[in-house]
């Protein structure tokens, strides 16, 4: 073993007793128990858990059973997932909200930022959902799916004694898990355009770095640095290999080696995903063979289903 290395002893949360972890900095917004309030919590344990081929996106959060986050979702289901800009007066108020044993209406008595409504209030105004920050950056607005491992039964209890799930709901004495369907993804103009229009180290989103360890006094946080970018590599698949990779579908449809020239920066393990999803198109329109053109048409309906979806 390299003896620049010490073992360190594994301890409960041991993101933040026995290491430094890269987070995110969230406060996630919940409805109290007559949801008649949106109270707000400091969370990082916050991560993309479904980011593709499941028909739907979602996060997990893990959190304390007994806060005031898990006791709103439990009770409504919706929650409202707000990073925003660093500032000290913004870190102070997460480290505030992180406190545990506040009921929601004591943890928003001095709050200083400003919930507003979100999207899901404006699809459905007769609905009751979580407010979203204003002066967040980013929100995700998401719905818990808890029929995921048979959850839907578990109820707001003082304590929680088992049998607990493996992934969704209440899965052990202190802790939960909930997966987040996301309904919506909002983004401040300037960020929005930056996606749509690309990042560049002007325009890109100023997110702070929560960095897990903490002592027996203090929070560590870190504003946001300029970002740097590097070049993806510019690699093509050879047109003999996406030939062999074709012919390997199970399927009488033919592509042309122009069709397969609009693909070469494809990334080999995306490529059979890719050209299936071509063979579907072709099969669902009558096509027996995919040129050029074919190509053209199958990349400009994904434009404008990901355009939909926006």
């Amino acid at each position: 073993m390299n003896h620049e290395f010490k073992e360190i002893i594994i301890k409960d949360n041991f993101y933040q007793s026995s290491s430094y972890f890269p987070m995110p900095l969230c406060l996630i917004g919940t409805l109290n128990e007559d949801g008649s309030l949106t109270s707000f919590g400091s969370y990082s344990l916050c991560f993309p858990y479904y980011i593709a081929g499941k028909g739907f996106y979602a996060m997990v959060l893990e959190c304390r059973n007994t806060s005031n986050t898990a006791r709103g979702l439990l009770r409504h289901g919706k929650c409202s997932i707000n990073f925003i800009p660093y500032t000290k007066k913004n870190f102070r108020q997460c480290v505030s909200n992180g406190f545990p044993g506040d009921t929601p209406e004591e943890k928003m008595k001095d709050f200083t930022l400003t919930p507003i409504d979100g999207q899901s209030k404006a699809d459905d105004p007769e609905g009751n959902y979580p407010k979203i920050l204003e002066e967040a950056l980013q929100v995700f607005e998401c719905t818990w799916v808890s029929e995921m491992d048979n959850a839907q039964d578990d109820k707001v209890q003082d304590e929680y004694d088992g049998p607990y799930h493996d992934f969704n709901g209440i899965t052990s004495k202190y802790g939960a898990h909930f997966i987040l369907k996301i309904d919506h993804i909002l983004l401040k103009e300037k960020y929005y355009d930056a996606i749509i229009n690309g990042s560049t180290p002007g325009n890109f989103c100023p997110l702070p770095t929560n960095w897990g360890y903490r002592d027996s006094k203090d929070f560590w946080c870190s504003d946001f640095r300029k970002p740097r970018a590097e070049g993806i590599p510019n690699r093509q698949i050879d047109l003999s290999s996406l030939r062999y990779a074709a012919t390997r579908l199970n399927t009488d449809v033919e592509f042309t080696d122009d069709a397969l020239k609009t693909i070469v920066k494809v990334p080999r393990p995306f490529l059979k995903l890719v050209l299936q999803g071509c063979v579907n198109w072709a099969n669902e329109n009558g096509v027996k063979v995919i040129t050029e053109k074919e190509m053209k048409i199958i990349s400009d309906k994904r434009a404008a289903e990901r355009k939909k979806k926006k």
